[in-house]
């Protein structure tokens, strides 16, 4: 976020440091003017020789330095000025703003501190340290930080919809609804208030308004998945499977999931078309089953055999073929079988069955073993 200073301040800074030291006022002008900030600041220094201690030229530097995107200078003026005049909450903020842009969020948020701690009033500051705390992933500070400022300025969209959206995450649906309530009066068209609208809705189990926060969101150019997927759960949740139905298949199929799948399946069930209902539910159990499954079972049963637990080692590995005939479950069984417990002739069987899953050419060296050993025993 850019901290810039007010056309009368900045005004002000500019006159009341040149008037102090020789500054040609109309090149400086122009420089401001054309936002050629880099070359301003490289001017001033040739004008201010250090060591600089003037508040209001240490203040241009610092300006014309952060406006040049040069963060680190701007951010050593800043801090000059607050060393000489810690009462000046404004260089505060420009220090938090400085150690944002730079990734800085620890530092940021230590500058915002201090401006709170003198200031309770400033909507700004706790707006920026909610947003401090959900990058840190602290929800608990974001949400108190959110309260705070939704105290100082209930009409602010962004706030309220944050807000409300963390009230409903937690259950907290009046709490969520007086705080949308207050906004929406403000701004009764806000895109981003009728989004978290919607949610309150979807999560008060109100169908209705959930359809109509839903329909309005799209015909305002939010289509997303999210909002298609709560709008087909409300059509079947008010028994307008048709609907419902058609709502699911508009989602892009890169977008669908388990969820979306299971919704879609249980319209379809309910208009009685049960081969497409069978279809989906079949497409949502694929989508709910981690395709890693059968390796992991396999990870686990070569765990059980370092542990001599053979006979765990053995259903891990056909659990794990449940879900995927992997070539390396059947050769590591058979492995199992042969050298653990000395079961020639279980170990040609899954031997075979390794060679007959099509293994991969890597594997090279286990296709080659598994066929002597089958030949031994053919």
């Amino acid at each position: 976020m850019k901290y810039m200073l007010p056309a009368m301040l900045l005004t002000c800074l500019f006159f009341n440091a040149s008037a102090q030291t020789k500054v040609d006022d109309a090149l400086l002008l122009d420089y401001y003017q054309n936002q050629r900030f880099a070359d301003a600041s490289d001017y001033l220094k040739t004008v201010y020789t250090e060591p600089v201690t003037n508040l209001k030229a240490l203040s241009q530097l610092a300006y014309t330095s952060n406006m040049a995107g040069r963060l680190p200078e701007a951010e050593g003026y800043y801090q000059r000025i607050y060393d000489i005049d810690s009462t000046r909450s404004g260089v505060l903020f420009s220090l938090g703003s400085i150690n944002l842009r730079r990734g800085n969020s620890a530092k940021a948020e230590v500058y915002y501190k201090r401006i709170a701690a003198k200031d309770t009033t400033n909507f700004v500051v706790y707006k920026q340290l909610a947003q401090i705390s959900l990058d840190k992933g602290d929800i608990g500070s974001q949400i108190a930080y959110l309260q705070r400022a939704n105290k100082i300025n209930p009409a602010d969209a962004d706030i309220s919809s944050d807000l409300a959206n963390r009230y409903i995450e937690i259950k907290l649906l009046p709490q969520a609804e007086n705080v949308l309530n207050k906004a929406t009066t403000a701004d009764p068209e806000n895109i981003v208030l009728l989004e978290s609208l919607m949610k309150l809705a979807y999560a008060q189990k109100k169908w209705t308004e959930t359809v109509d926060a839903c329909l309005k969101l799209m015909k305002n150019g939010n289509e997303s998945s999210i909002i298609r997927t709560k709008l087909g759960v409300s059509y079947y949740n008010l028994k307008n499977y048709n609907c419902g139905a058609e709502t699911f298949a508009d989602i892009p199929a890169l977008v669908q999931n388990e969820y979306t799948y299971y919704y879609a399946a249980m319209c379809y069930k309910a208009l009685k078309d049960h081969k497409r209902a069978i279809a989906f539910l079949e497409k949502a159990i694929n989508d709910g089953i981690s395709t890693s499954i059968a390796s992991y079972y396999g990870e686990i049963a070569d765990s059980d055999e370092k542990l001599s637990k053979y006979k765990k080692a053995v259903l891990a590995y056909h659990k794990g073929l449940q879900f995927e005939e992997s070539p390396m479950i059947y050769y590591s069984l058979a492995s199992l079988y042969e050298v653990n417990l000395k079961d020639n002739k279980t170990a040609a069987t899954y031997y075979k069955k390794y060679l007959a899953s099509n293994p991969p050419a890597s594997e090279k060296n286990y296709i080659a073993y598994a066929k002597s050993k089958t030949r031994l025993n053919d």
